[in-house]
Parts: C-alpha cells; structure tokens; sequence
C-alpha cells in the first residue's frame, strides 16, 4: 500500500495564501473521506506528493497554470502534477500527445520521460481539480471536496495575481473560464490531447510557441519544453 497522509505538507507561501480553505469544514469532511479510503484502499498519488504542484511552484513563481482533471490511477503514475508521470513509468497517451504536440510547434525531439517537474520547477502549475484517486478506479475521489480547494486556487490565482496564462484543454478544463478575470489574465483553450480528441483541435493549437511569445511580450522568463 502507498504511504499516505491526510496531513501532507505544502509549501509556505500557498499554505499562507490558502488557510482559510484548509480551516474549512468541506476541508474536515475530505480529510476524513481520505482517512476511511486509506483504511479500504491504496491512494494516489502517495501522501508527500499529493500538493506537489504547490510545492514545486511557489505562488509567487507562478507564470502559467495548466489544469488537468483527476490523477493516474495505475500503480507509480501519479506524482502530483497533472499529466505527469513519475520517472521510469511508462508514458499514458495523453501525455504523448502533448509531447507530439510540442514536438511540431518547437521541432523538440519526444523525451524519454514523462515527469514534468521541470516545468514546475519553471512556473508551471500543473494542478489536477481533484487530488487524490483510488487506485484503478479513475474518477473515484470526484465530488468530495477536493473541486472546491482547487476551485478555490483559481480564483485566488485570478483574483491575486496578473498576467498568468491560463492552458485549458477539453471542456471540464474549459468550463473554468468561468473563475477567471480574462481582462487581465490570458487564457488559450483547446481540445483535451486525450487520443480521442486530440485530432479535433488539440493538434496544431501552438500552444506552447504562443506562450512564450506571451512570456516575451510580459519581459517574463520563457518556458524551457525540453524535459530531457
């Protein structure tokens, strides 16, 4: 069974900025849903690497944010970050779509390895709506408190800060838009890199050329896309 804990650290700056969500009682009701599937179940991602993403990008290095929907739910994917996987795992195909994608826009060979921690690590919130899932049950942790926290980020990201882009691929990513101030923030949209949608808008979108000309244009630091 993964190691796990209900109490997970996250970093300084996002534990200051997101007190009032960790002190709330939706917050109480998911730890003790989280406590009585640990009891039942293995949990992923494991308990240090449920707020990775947090951990990774300080608030205040935050430049992009890229959200995804649930973790991997197979053994030694989920580290945290959406669409990541940790190193020697093999590479699902949404993530090698994204790959492929980055591939025709910036002419970067396909890496080896599928963790994008180097992307964090550069400003890149690469955050799940829900956190945690039960082992080989995909979408098994939805709708029990972990949409409202990370709803929560959004807005704050929003509210708190200017000049983000925000990557929102397929609809539930999409329907974000919703939570975020477009009169100050970018937001580029597309078809999920699933392979079943990725041929209906998910190839060809740019996307990641387009952020850095953002970047340029903002004197902020461009986004390295090389992982290896």
């Amino acid at each position: 069974m993964s190691t796990f804990t209900v109490n997970p650290k996250i970093e300084e700056s996002w534990k200051h900025i997101l007190i009032n969500e960790f002190k709330a009682d939706y917050f109480a009701d998911l730890k003790a849903f989280l406590l009585a599937e640990k009891e039942k179940y293995t949990i992923y991602p494991p308990g240090d690497k449920i707020f990775a993403a947090f951990n990774h990008t300080p608030f205040d290095e935050v430049k992009l944010v890229i959200i995804g929907q649930d973790p991997y739910h197979g053994r030694g994917q989920a580290n945290g970050l959406c669409f990541s996987v940790s190193e020697g795992i093999r590479k699902p195909p949404s993530l090698i779509n994204i790959f492929k994608e980055i591939k025709d826009d910036l002419a970067y060979e396909i890496p080896e390895s599928g963790n994008l921690e180097r992307w964090a690590k550069q400003g890149v919130l690469l955050i799940n709506a829900t956190l945690t899932v039960r082992a080989n049950s995909a979408g098994s942790h939805q709708n029990k408190g972990w949409e409202q926290f990370t709803d929560a980020v959004i807005k704050t990201l929003s509210e708190q800060k200017s000049d983000l882009i925000f990557l929102l691929w397929g609809n539930f990513a999409i329907a974000k838009k919703e939570m975020i101030d477009a009169t100050k923030h970018h937001i580029l949209t597309a078809a999920h890199p699933s392979p079943f949608s990725a041929q209906r808008g998910f190839f060809g979108c740019r996307h990641f050329s387009k952020i850095n000309e953002i970047l340029r244009q903002l004197n902020k630091g461009e986004i390295n896309w090389k992982i290896e």
